[in-house]
């Protein structure tokens, strides 16, 4: 509970990382990427190769919040160590960066953003497995994430089954028609203020000290989201809902959906019921309802086929924010089940 960084008993290593993939992307956005790659003890006295956990974060995270210490509690850093300290098996914790100028990409390929699945699974990946002393196979490699990295750590797997065998997804963005429809009303009237037009409200928000109006926060995510799940050819995000109304677009909305980690299972099922491994959790006050999305991903995995001894499941009493105590217990929980 010190007020200062506490010693590692292994070792944290940032790197950059030049992306051929961000290169020239939309937004302009830097293509030279940090990466943050921590070692459990006794990776430097051995020649033991290790299973890897890749975290990533939820909308508006960046790789630094990582280490922001908050009063009478750890960074994960911190407890993420403790963890192979504590006697977990050792594994390779990858800390992976996919900030954008409008706050994340949703770890999703986009013209409105850029291809940061692609930079994830075919350049992150990759990078890692050579620099490091890791299993290069998909029994020994997780993903892990809350919110909206708890939807990259659900849909990853589905996607690329070659490269992902398990996740832990806390909180993930889930049942679209609960977590996000609600947040289309709220943007529309925020709109009044800037004659329904979000790119005025997106001039005026980059003009000032960010978060200084009450509709920030609403008229980011529905902005911001809509750049990664119904962007333009041309790059420009599109509303899923009418700004006057707030009634859904459904030809746009439906690209949302098609997105929804709920919705996806049945397509991608081969993979599912090939994943070793399935922590989910979330808070049965959650503001978004990710609890329900939580037991809708539950339901549909096992509908699937996944056998119900390769989940963890578990709803706690919280909201959708504070929980990243729960984070070490996922980590701890999928380096037992990785492949060695």
């Amino acid at each position: 509970m010190l007020p200062w960084d506490g010693p590692l008993a292994g070792r944290l290593d940032r790197h950059t990382v030049d992306s051929a993939l961000l290169r020239g992307n939309p937004l302009g956005d830097p293509h030279e990427r940090p990466l943050w790659v921590y070692v459990p003890p006794g990776y430097d006295e051995s020649d033991e190769r290790y299973p890897t956990v890749y975290v990533i974060q939820g909308y508006t995270g960046h790789l630094q919040m990582w280490a922001n210490r908050t009063p009478f509690r750890q960074p994960f850093i911190e407890t993420a160590d403790a963890v192979f300290a504590n006697g977990a098996p050792g594994c390779v914790v990858v800390y992976v960066d996919a900030w954008t100028s409008y706050g994340g990409s949703q770890f999703v390929d986009s013209p409105g953003t850029g291809r940061y699945h692609s930079y994830l699974c075919d350049e992150i990946v990759p990078w890692v497995d050579e620099h490091y002393r890791t299993i290069d196979n998909r029994e020994s490699r997780a993903i892990a994430g809350k919110s909206s990295g708890g939807f990259g750590a659900m849909i990853t797997p589905m996607l690329r089954p070659d490269l992902f065998g398990a996740l832990a997804t806390h909180a993930g963005d889930a049942l679209y028609e609960l977590c996000y429809l609600a947040d289309f009303g709220k943007a529309a009237r925020a709109l009044r203020g800037y004659d329904h037009d979000v790119q005025k409200w997106w001039t005026d928000f980059r003009g000032r000290t960010a978060f200084t109006k009450p509709e920030d926060m609403d008229l980011l995510g529905v902005f911001g989201a809509a750049a990664c799940f119904s962007a333009a050819d041309d790059g420009t995000p599109e509303l899923p809902f009418d700004a006057v109304t707030g009634a859904p677009k459904p030809e746009v909305w439906q690209r949302w959906l098609d997105w929804d980690p709920v919705r996806m299972v049945a397509g991608h099922a081969d993979a599912v019921r090939s994943l070793r491994a399935v922590w989910i959790d979330a808070g049965t006050r959650d503001e978004y309802f990710l609890d329900l999305g939580a037991e809708a991903f539950r339901e549909e995995i096992a509908q699937a086929g996944l056998p119900e001894d390769r989940v963890h499941f578990e709803l706690f009493d919280a909201g959708h924010g504070g929980i990243d105590h729960r984070y070490p217990l996922s980590l701890a929980w999928l380096a037992t089940r990785l492949a060695r």
